[in-house]
């Protein structure tokens, strides 16, 4: 049993804590800590039978908590996840990583020196319906894979505050990037290998602020094909990817995890219409089957903390991912089309 403590309480902080509420044989959270105390996070802490430490430092000093989850703005990671190696804890670092390969290689090589196990939350990896596609890619059924592209759309920017941090560009660069399309990036990575080179575009088209709203990237995968990912913050909630292939194509359809909704729905809810169109015969349409990813995502780790399979995301994809969003930043920056380093 891996005993963990989460770090940053808000409302995803808290959905990662429901998802073991029903009892994981793997994994548990028995602490919390989070930078603003409110009479909302002790109850929550309360109905959670979760102790309440101060500091971070006082987590990592506690003997009795194996693991840190991090759900933390993303500039306070490389500094988290380094302190929690040097301190014998597992990482389990919610996404974004990093915005630089160079940040996410100094926080995986610590935790690599510490020999401790590292996760990070693309929770969706973890769908029967992605591992379903992802067969299907590596079987040959699609054929010579061509191109991939993928939707993600929220209104959760029309509800932030203004002075919370994913109102900040400097957390929140590209629009939808960080709390969306790394999601996507990952897929892409996991099921046509490694991106060359990016083109972005990004501006806020309906509220005026420091975050975009409207982003769009395109990609070309070092195995050949292209890819497409558009993201935006203020529409209402969808989710679609399809892969094309020289012997048909499949999409797969739902919904984001939207800010609001039931902490049930957030986590299970993703998956909805498939749809598997050959290029001879009838096409196939069904619905996703339901599973809670952000607790398949957890115990994943949990296993692979415990010495079991390794945790299938591995650091050298957790670095490539977070070398292509720094490629997306500096190209929504200078204009042109930028090499992921």
């Amino acid at each position: 049993m891996i005993n963990a403590a989460i770090v940053g309480l808000g409302w995803w902080g808290k959905t990662l804590v429901e998802a073991l509420v029903d009892g994981s044989d793997v994994m548990r959270f028995s602490t919390v800590m989070t930078r603003t105390m409110s009479p909302d996070v002790e109850a929550f802490a309360k109905q959670h039978a979760l102790r309440v430490a101060n500091t971070y430092e006082a987590v990592l000093g506690d003997p009795t908590i194996d693991a840190v989850v991090l759900a933390t703005p993303p500039s306070a990671h490389v500094a988290q996840v380094v302190a929690a190696a040097a301190a014998g804890k597992h990482v389990f670092c919610e996404k974004p990583f990093t915005y630089s390969k160079e940040d996410a290689e100094a926080a995986v090589e610590a935790v690599r020196k510490a020999k401790r196990t590292l996760g990070i939350g693309y929770n969706r990896r973890f769908h029967p319906e992605m591992i379903k596609l992802r067969e299907r890619i590596r079987s040959g059924e699609l054929g010579v894979i061509e191109h991939i592209e993928c939707s993600m759309t929220i209104p959760n920017r029309l509800f932030v505050k203004p002075t919370g941090w994913r109102a900040m560009k400097t957390e929140m660069p590209c629009g939808g990037l960080a709390p969306l399309g790394v999601h996507a990036i990952d897929a892409i990575i996991d099921l046509c290998g490694k991106i060359d080179h990016v083109y972005c575009q990004s501006f806020a088209r309906v509220l005026q602020g420091e975050t975009d709203d409207t982003t769009s990237m395109l990609f070309r995968m070092k195995g050949g094909m292209s890819g497409y990912l558009g993201t935006i913050t203020t529409t209402a909630p969808g989710y679609s990817i399809q892969v094309f292939g020289s012997k048909g194509w499949l999409r797969i359809e739902g919904m984001t995890q939207v800010a609001g909704a039931s902490s049930e729905e957030r986590r299970t809810h993703l998956f909805g219409l498939c749809k598997f169109q050959p290029l001879k015969g009838p096409s196939e349409v069904w619905e996703a089957e339901k599973r809670d990813v952000t607790r398949a995502c957890f115990e994943a780790f949990a296993r692979a903390a415990e010495g079991g399979s390794p945790f299938p995301i591995t650091p050298d994809q957790i670095v490539h991912g977070a070398s292509v969003t720094e490629a997306i930043i500096r190209s929504a920056a200078s204009g042109r089309a930028e090499t992921v380093l």
